[in-house]
């Protein structure tokens, strides 16, 4: 993962200090690309620990077009409790511990009128079946369009921004099948580079590889475009100390052969063998 070292490293050479809403400091330039062969190893980096297991349930969360915080929670996921307090869904005129139309509504719903959910723990919504399913019309397009060039995903839309917990980071990813192999870019407006980066790109990896199974392709590249690339001035000494690690091999990722639809991977189907990473770096996230 010396291609993320090298991101982490521009930035400390060539960033420039501003103020952001966050009331933290950024060190960031904008415009940066990452181009990752998935053919050669999972890319989830190794000079510190990424908590893979979090990675999935977020990404299963999103491709279940669920918005209630309390699903990542039972399964003991926190990573979106910043945004889903009670005085924080109080803000947006919404039930506590709705996260409002974020990425998987967007994924799953997009159009729907959001009417927030009913409560239950289960994460079952009352706009299920409305909207655009971008992610089933995305896995058919590849199925049966595979030469087309306009399967395109968006979690950006304006009319529902307002009611988000946090406007979309990642904003829409291409998928492209040539020649047997799917590719898939990422453009992301807003990039936390120590925090975040490490997560979105195992996220958008494992999401590729598993529209590639339900799709009889092989893996090709993903392509990672980062708008705002930033670092937060109280991350500063973590990612120096990052720069002083040596990346280690790349871990390997298997799928469940069984499944057949991108939406319907659980837990159990994703394996992850191999990672050896560092030890873990922390550092607070900017709300």
């Amino acid at each position: 993962m010396q291609i993320y070292l090298d991101l982490l490293q521009r930035i400390l050479d060539e960033g420039e200090w501003y103020e952001n809403r966050t009331g933290v400091r950024c060190l960031g330039l904008f415009g940066h690309q990452m181009d990752f062969d998935l053919a050669a190893g999972f890319p989830l980096v190794t000079t510190k620990k990424v908590h893979f297991p979090a990675v999935v349930t977020e990404l299963l969360f999103f491709l279940g077009g669920y918005t209630d915080v309390r699903w990542l929670q039972d399964r003991k996921c926190r990573i979106w409790n910043e945004w889903a307090t009670a005085e924080q869904c109080a803000k947006r005129g919404q039930p506590e511990f709705d996260l409002g139309p974020i990425y998987g509504f967007q994924w799953r719903h997009f159009g729907a009128d959001y009417r927030g959910m009913k409560g239950e723990r289960d994460g079952q919504l009352d706009y299920a079946g409305e909207g655009v399913d971008q992610v089933l019309w995305a896995q058919q397009q590849l199925r049966d369009n595979p030469d087309s060039r306009q399967i395109v995903v968006s979690a950006w839309n304006p009319v529902d921004r307002p009611h988000q917990a946090l406007p979309p980071c990642h904003v829409m990813f291409h998928l492209r099948a040539v020649n047997g192999k799917l590719h898939a870019s990422l453009l992301q407006r807003s990039a936390d580079c120590f925090l975040g980066v490490p997560f979105n790109i195992a996220s958008y990896a494992l999401l590729t590889l598993m529209f590639a199974q339900t799709c009889g392709l092989q893996p090709g590249r993903f392509v990672h475009f980062l708008s705002d690339a930033h670092l937060y001035e109280n991350h500063l000494e973590q990612v120096k100390e990052q720069l002083g690690r040596e990346p280690r091999p790349l871990p390997t990722l298997r799928l469940n052969p069984a499944i057949d639809c991108v939406t319907k991977f659980t837990a159990a189907d994703i394996e992850l063998s191999g990672y050896d990473p560092h030890p873990k770096l922390t550092g607070s996230v900017a709300v």
